[in-house]
């Protein structure tokens, strides 16, 4: 069902829920965030997914729309300053709150991971675990910042530079490398369907709010961060290294790393499905 709360700072908050709330004293409840270029509907899938049957039983789910991120949203307005990752992070608790749940595990994809990291930082009582995929830690890479140079990022449309940034960040070298494997007419469906999600119900004049929000992102340091913390990357993200390099500085006994073969988008990937049960079962069972 979906619904919509207001918080202090990011205004109208959309989400989505899965699960009867009612009876979180028995279940998991996730708090989720979507990446760049999607919305709720992006964790929705992975959860309906049959691999995903027995943790959505034993599970609840609040997926959150970051702001103008619901289906046919209105611009929003130019008064309305697009939050920061960190904003966002801090005011997420308010969503908590008002469904009166009193702990939750945090679970985000790229943008939306980092954004869950940094709520976890800041109400680390109230974030029991953190599932974080293809997080960055770092600010803007030079990669991030020579694509954004030759991106407009203006007007109402996605020209083909801006897509080419997010079909880059979403499935990274795996759309190029793995072509001859899976076929071109395989790669043209991935493609294809990410492009009709892309340009279809969603804002584009929102999206790119939100991709602005992430290109100027500020240093995530996990160090010392008190919640558990899985980090999943797969290894032909454009993430990968990044994700790798947080967790040799983080402490061991709190972090665990799974690192999918041949994957840039893991949360379509059935092993990357399979190692999160693992882990869910071992550690939030």
């Amino acid at each position: 069902m979906m619904y919509s709360l207001f918080a202090a700072l990011l205004g109208e908050v959309p989400r989505h829920e899965q699960g009867d709330l009612s009876q979180q004293d028995k279940r998991c409840v996730f708090l989720t965030v979507h990446d760049l270029g999607t919305n709720h509907t992006a964790m929705v899938d992975f959860v309906n997914q049959p691999a995903m049957m027995e943790i959505k039983e034993r599970s609840c789910f609040i997926h959150v729309d970051v702001p103008g991120h619901e289906e046919n949203s209105p611009d929003l307005p130019e008064s309305y300053p697009f939050p920061s990752l960190q904003t966002l992070g801090e005011d997420l608790i308010t969503v908590l709150d008002f469904l009166h749940v009193k702990y939750a595990v945090g679970l985000g994809e790229g943008a939306g991971a980092n954004i869950l990291a940094r709520c976890g930082l800041a109400h680390p009582r109230r974030l029991l675990g953190l599932v974080l995929v293809n997080c960055t830690g770092s600010t803007s890479s030079v990669a991030d910042a020579f694509r954004t140079r030759f991106s407009r990022w203006k007007g109402t449309d996605i020209s083909q530079s801006e897509e080419d940034f997010l079909i880059y960040h979403k499935f990274g070298h795996q759309i190029i490398s793995e072509a001859s494997e899976c076929g071109e007419r395989e790669r043209e469906r991935i493609l294809a369907e990410f492009r009709s999600r892309l340009r279809g119900n969603l804002n584009t004049h929102n999206i790119k709010q939100y991709v602005r929000a992430f290109i100027h992102r500020k240093d995530l340091v996990l160090k010392g961060c008190q919640p558990d913390i899985l980090l999943i990357t797969g290894m032909k993200s454009p993430y990968a290294s990044v994700v790798e390099k947080m967790y040799k500085e983080l402490d061991k006994d709190k972090v665990t790393i799974l690192k999918v073969d041949r994957a840039g988008d893991v949360l379509a990937e059935a092993v990357c499905k399979l190692l999160f049960i693992n882990f869910y079962l071992n550690f939030f069972k």
